[in-house]
């Protein structure tokens, strides 16, 4: 029997702040992929070497986990004011779908330095040195946002000394503002989705949770750690091999997505695994990082674990982060609670790899909470280019 042999397909694989992916151009995807549906779906999975039923991905790119089994296609944007046009795909380890509900924010800040090198950018936007900003349209969740690239001798500088926990090696610091960043337009309404800024999900066998529902950065149920048997400063192992809890923080956020409307039957959330994240908070302590780094209480204004793909997450999605600083500047949320209270324009919270800070400006206007942008620090370079290899038919 004859077989087709392997398409090759020009990409880049590369690191955006704690998590990597492969990257495309729209352009370069073949035909059939290039709109959205069934055949750029099985792209992608194949791309990765999903679905894998030993969870390993070995098939693949993929590096089972939900920090490295993701995929991006950049296009120049259709939007005006904006550079390029960022799709993200979340996709499955084990189930044969990809996730497009949501964005990646630690693979938004390799989006600006892959759009300058592949030739996406107006090169008279592009500074010989200093720093390349570049509008981003966040195709996933209809958001802008504009990463500060640095360039040096016409060419994006990936190396530095800026230290990001989570990631081993220093880089070049990118720095990214997220605009906007509630999701007032996405289909769970407005930033808090019930008009509260705490809930209380009534969940059988769990009982009755104290819980901040919002959408900024990535649709988020926040809960207290003290309320469902933790202190705020467990690392992955903790949360990982333990089915039982896993199950209890999937069925949290099944929940919790059921409350903000973005699902209408329970059964609908294991089809929608990369939103809402599920994340819990406490007052700052202090804990040892899951490299061995002290983290001191002087050091973090709170401590947030979050959940990704099901799986505590080694650190803390970017945008995830968003929506920490979000809730921190909201007076009343939980997330602010155990950042002490009061009004925050920025926090800086321990995660199992360390720590992160991030700023958000926050207003309320006829009782309604509003956040003009959120501004994280990130940074990425490409690890290696050329064309990935797969099986495929269209």
């Amino acid at each position: 029997m004859t077989y087709p042999a392997q398409i090759k397909v020009p990409a880049v694989y590369m690191r955006g702040g704690t998590s990597k992916g492969v990257f495309f151009r729209l352009q370069d995807l073949p035909q059939a992929a290039q709109t959205a549906g069934a055949a750029r779906d099985r792209l992608l999975l194949r791309v990765i070497g999903s679905p894998d039923p030993y969870g390993k991905q070995i098939d693949g790119m993929g590096g089972a986990s939900s920090s490295t089994s993701k995929t991006v296609i950049v296009s120049r944007s259709t939007e005006p004011e904006h550079d390029v046009d960022y799709l993200f795909g979340q996709v499955s380890i084990d189930a044969p779908f990809v996730d497009w509900s949501g964005n990646c924010g630690n693979l938004s800040a390799a989006v600006g330095p892959f759009a300058i090198r592949s030739g996406l950018i107006d090169p008279a936007r592009i500074p010989e040195n200093g720093i390349c900003t570049v509008r981003i349209w966040q195709a996933n969740i209809r958001k802008t946002i504009i990463a500060h690239v640095p360039m040096t001798n016409g060419q994006v500088q990936e190396t530095g000394d800026f230290e990001l926990d989570g990631v081993t090696f220093p880089a070049a610091e990118i720095v990214l503002e997220f605009m906007n960043p509630a999701d007032d337009d996405a289909d769970g309404g407005a930033m808090f989705p019930t008009g509260h800024l705490i809930d209380e999900l009534d969940i059988p066998d769990i009982g009755c949770l104290k819980a901040t529902l919002i959408n900024a950065g990535i649709p988020t149920v926040f809960v207290n750690a003290a309320d469902i048997g933790y202190s705020g400063t467990e690392l992955q192992n903790a949360i990982n091999e333990n089915p039982q809890a896993l199950a209890m923080f999937e069925k949290i956020r099944a929940y919790g997505a059921l409350k903000m409307g973005l699902i209408q039957d329970l059964s609908e959330a294991e089809k929608r695994q990369h939103t809402p994240k599920i994340a819990f908070v406490a007052p700052p302590a202090d804990y040892v990082s899951s490299a061995g780094k002290a983290v001191a209480v002087a050091d973090i204004d709170l401590l947030v674990r979050a959940l990704s793909m099901g799986k505590l997450h080694h650190a803390m999605m970017g945008t995830a982060a968003v929506a920490i600083g979000t809730a921190a500047a909201i007076p009343g949320t939980l997330v602010n609670l155990a950042a002490g209270g009061g009004t925050h324009e920025a926090v800086r919270f321990g995660h199992p790899s360390g720590t992160l800070r991030v700023g958000a400006q926050a207003r309320q206007e006829n009782g309604q909470w509003s956040v003009t942008k959120a501004v994280m620090s990130r940074s990425a370079r490409v690890l290696m280019e050329g064309r990935v290899c797969l099986p495929f038919e269209a």
